[in-house]
């Protein structure tokens, strides 16, 4: 079996080193680096399956760092660690696209339980992606067909425009997860896109009238106020 790879980046060297001997102990192929910078030039050079990632480090902050990850690779598992607490820390990390956020001081359990959970979650999407918009699927209580841009569902059937299609794609391979309005704009609209998140707030407020029982208050498609939106599965 392959070994998982793992870019662990963290400023502080007895953290870096316990973190490294406890992913090596588990079997896991760990590359250290020791600030954002460095951190930046391994992942470029290098390939990966995860990231931890410290967000207090000097050259560049575990912020910058996931921002220039996300830049070209939007589908590496990021998990950042930093001894705040404060969510405000959390709903920035999510805006910049990482997966899950652990706080210090984390038990050795945890920290290997939410790096399964995170690959497993990861192996499950890149495993289905192929089929994803190809086949017809269930998105909350209706049957969506991508061949025929069509979604039916309470004794209707509703016509999508290509982008609500995409947009339902695209919540559909990311159950659960918090998205922020960068990641969504970048998925459906394009890296090079150069509107504003108004364009895509407009388009889901249209598509939520097609799909919610009660637009005003949605119950697929949630509003994660200063961050973006979650599809509940």
């Amino acid at each position: 079996m392959t070994q998982i790879r793992i870019l662990v980046a963290e400023d502080d060297t007895h953290i870096r080193m316990g973190l490294v001997d406890t992913l090596e102990s588990e079997n896991y192929k760990v590359t250290e680096a020791r600030n954002g910078r460095q951190a930046v030039e391994l992942f470029n050079a290098g390939s990966f399956d995860l990231v931890l990632l410290d967000i207090m480090m000097p050259e560049k902050s575990g912020y910058d760092v996931c921002h220039d990850i996300r830049a070209v690779d939007e589908e590496i598992p990021i998990i950042m660690l930093t001894a705040k607490g404060e969510e405000i820390d959390k709903v920035v990390g999510l805006k910049l696209g990482a997966d899950d956020y652990i706080t210090k001081p984390f038990g050795v359990h945890e920290l290997l339980a939410r790096i399964s959970a995170v690959l497993r979650r990861t192996r499950k999407l890149t495993s289905s992606k192929k089929q994803l918009c190809q086949e017809v699927f269930k998105f909350g209580e209706f049957e969506v067909n991508p061949k025929t841009f069509k979604l039916t569902g309470r004794s209707r059937t509703i016509d999508l425009s290509e982008r609500e299609l995409k947009l339902i794609c695209h919540f559909f391979a990311h159950p659960g997860e918090v998205l922020s309005r960068d990641n969504i704009l970048n998925a459906v609209w394009g890296i090079d896109y150069l509107g504003t998140t108004r364009t895509l707030d407009q388009h889901i407020a249209q598509l939520r009238k097609k799909i919610e029982a009660d637009p005003s208050n949605p119950a697929l498609i949630t509003t994660v106020h200063g961050v973006g939106y979650r599809y509940q599965a």
